[in-house]
């Protein structure tokens, strides 16, 4: 099973992508964590010990690697390179792991302009085409911010999209356009969680904003969550009532799809 978690900036993605992928490893499930977000954090939401995440090094940044894989050196423009570069193996010996969970972090391409296609970012869509086309394992991606990813494709062939959203209009018009893209590129479902939730009021806000039967289900705010965040622990460790919001959430997105 592969989902891309998505949504705007803010609403609580990489919280949701680190404890369902925990809630996952926990029931004994192999679990691929992918942090696809430019600004990468899932290592810390996933309660990695600080040790462990400074010796994470993003793909994107790993020249050596680049520059074997694609027969160009990194950061090349307008020179002859591999356009199918060998990827298969990347997952296993460059992830880290930590509670179960092998996290693989991608990182970004800075390149000045959106047409770029250099040896570093057709490796990142290599892999991530292998990522959700290829491996077995449950695959869970915390995308960036916004719907840029659907723009480029590089999301194509998940079993889903979750988008995470808040109780406003922002929030569900990018939940729209991800529905609109992701319709274009071949995903049929396009899933629902609402967090920071206050009331029932806050419910039915999404509920009536969201296609019937798209929405999964709610995360309440709490302050353990956020305490979580700023004692630098990993929030499936700090809120007991969360992680069975976010259990509850997974049963139903199990049984739809």
């Amino acid at each position: 099973m592969k989902i891309a978690i998505t949504g705007k900036g803010g609403v609580g993605k990489t919280t949701f992508s680190a404890m369902l992928s925990r809630i996952y490893a926990d029931e004994g499930y192999r679990v691929l964590s992918v942090d696809a977000d430019p600004d990468a954090n899932l290592a810390l939401a996933l309660g990695f010990p600080k040790e462990l995440m400074d010796e994470i090094v993003p793909i994107s940044e790993m020249k050596n690697l680049v520059a074997e894989r694609t027969n160009a050196p990194a950061g090349s423009f307008g020179k002859m390179f591999k356009m199918n570069p060998k990827v298969d193996d990347i997952p296993d010996r460059y992830c880290k792991e930590y509670n179960g969970v092998r996290l693989l972090t991608m990182g970004t391409v800075d390149t000045g302009g959106s047409g770029c296609v250099c040896p570093e970012h057709v490796l990142l869509k290599r892999l991530t085409s292998h990522l959700i086309l290829q491996n077995k394992d449950v695959v869970i991606m915390d995308m960036e911010a916004g719907i840029e990813h659907l723009a480029r494709g590089t999301a194509q062939g998940v079993d889903a999209f979750i988008v995470v959203v808040e109780p406003g209009e922002r929030s569900l018009q990018t939940y729209r356009k991800v529905k609109k893209l992701g319709e274009d590129i071949g995903v049929k479902k396009v899933l629902v969680v609402g967090n920071k939730i206050r009331n029932k009021d806050d419910e039915n806000f999404i509920i009536n904003n969201v296609q019937n039967g798209e929405c999964l289900g709610f995360i309440y705010y709490n302050e353990e969550v956020i305490n979580s965040d700023r004692s630098n622990l990993s929030p499936y460790d700090n809120s007991i009532k969360t992680v069975e919001e976010i259990k509850y959430i997974k049963q139903k997105l199990q049984g739809g799809i």
